[in-house]
């Protein structure tokens, strides 16, 4: 069973970077056509961030559009999101999925000055 485990969140000022890593196991990503990046703010619903497909294919939202960017390593087995420019609404917690399957445990990503 496919199982993901994000790292990487933290504390950064606006304006500021994070590289977000998620860490697949259970299973090899090669296999996994798409992955995700999904945020949940206090109050609000979760939302899409980022998906990359084994074919490379990207989306992202407009809110997030020139700043963020997903990657996959297939050697690595891993799934990143390097988050650049960041914003006091960018703060939530970052979820790491895999389409149709499991979701990690989350990520907090505070932006805050």
């Amino acid at each position: 069973q496919v199982q993901l485990v994000e790292s990487g969140g933290g504390l950064v000022q606006p304006g500021g970077s994070l590289r977000l890593s998620c860490a697949v196991s259970g299973g090899s990503i090669f296999s996994i056509d798409i992955m995700g990046w999904y945020r949940q703010a206090p109050g609000k619903q979760r939302e899409q961030v980022a998906i990359i497909s084994s074919s490379g294919r990207l989306n992202y939202p407009d809110s997030v559009k020139g700043r963020f960017t997903i990657s996959r390593d297939n050697a690595k087995n891993a799934v990143y999101l390097q988050m650049d420019n960041l914003k006091p609404e960018d703060t939530a917690v970052y979820y790491c999925h895999q389409y149709m399957g499991p979701w990690g445990q989350g990520t907090q990503v505070t932006v805050s000055s």
